[in-house]
């Protein structure tokens, strides 16, 4: 019995010797043997066996256990092998968004003194409130101001093109929409964006003030951030003023009879939206309101 088990131990390390399928270690064979499968499953057995307190550095993320991930970052920027799904994740899209600050913010850092309008896209040259958008441009232009609107259609480009005509600056923050194609043709200085939320940063940090015409959805929203940043004091020195009494009063209305019945919100809230009738009012407000904020009078909020 001793001398046949020392047949087969005789046996097996001749065919060791000779590389025998039986002693071959497959994860240092070349070709097909080899396969990304053994070395993943490898690398699998390997992070269980090193347990909990092995931890994996990922920049300033610790990862443990089944989140340590197969490949490193770099293994995977340099391999031509892998796809280029990695462009429409969460941090490549990080990236993008401050490729988008950046752009505005260099763009208009050295813009000057601008007074934002907003207003309805949807607004006909033939309304009446667009001879206001023209006039409030015109005027704004003529006070030293740059005119910062959307870029878009209606009352946007009225106020543009009143700036545009004057001889101003006449700047166009653009948004990626299905149903808007660009800037208008009464844009000199031009900003394009993906995202809404980064387009409204810039249109509060480089503008000192609003001018609101009528309009709807998009108009409220960029309306009502701007008084929520002034409420909550992330910014000063900020008047906003609504032009179209028949238009805007009913909302005023409805804030003072319920929101603020409610204690929703403060009476001072309700004051925020000053509500006028011409673009000579409006300008007349901003304009008593930087001066009031140059004399050192309490910050301007609307």
């Amino acid at each position: 019995m001793a001398g046949l088990m020392a047949h087969h131990d005789d046996e097996r390390d001749a065919r060791s010797a000779r590389g025998g399928d039986e002693m071959v270690d497959v994860a240092s064979q070349p070709g097909p043997v080899a396969d990304s499968g053994f070395a993943a499953r490898r690398d699998e057995a390997e992070r269980r066996k090193a347990g909990p307190e092995h931890d994996y550095h990922k920049g300033a993320v610790t990862l443990r256990g089944k989140h340590v991930p197969r490949t490193t970052t770099d293994q995977r920027l340099l391999d031509s092998n892998f796809e280029a799904d990695w462009v429409h994740t969460d941090p490549w899209r990080v990236m993008r968004i401050q490729a988008e600050f950046v752009e505005g913010f260099g763009a208009l850092a050295e813009l000057g003194p601008a007074i934002s309008v907003f207003g309805s896209a949807r607004l006909k040259s033939e309304h009446p409130a667009y001879a206001v958008g023209e006039q409030v441009g015109r005027a704004l232009v003529k006070e030293g101001f740059a005119v910062v609107t959307g870029g878009g259609p209606g009352a946007m480009e009225a106020a543009n093109k009143g700036a545009f005509e004057s001889g101003g600056t006449s700047v166009g923050l653009g948004i990626e929409l299905p149903f808007e194609t660009g800037l208008n043709r009464f844009v000199n200085l031009g900003v394009n964006f993906r995202y809404f939320f980064v387009r409204k940063t810039v249109f509060v940090k480089y503008t000192q003030g609003a001018i609101v015409l009528p309009g709807g959805v998009g108009t409220l929203d960029e309306m009502f951030e701007a008084i929520t940043l002034v409420q909550t004091q992330k910014v000063t020195h900020y008047p906003i003023v609504l032009v179209g009494t028949a238009f805007w009063s009913p909302l005023r209305e409805w804030l003072h009879a319920t929101v603020l019945a409610e204690g929703m919100i403060s009476e001072r809230d309700v004051d925020r939206m000053v509500i006028v009738d011409t673009a000579e009012e409006a300008i007349a407000f901003i304009r008593d309101a930087h001066r009031a904020a140059r004399a050192g009078e309490r910050p301007v909020e609307a």
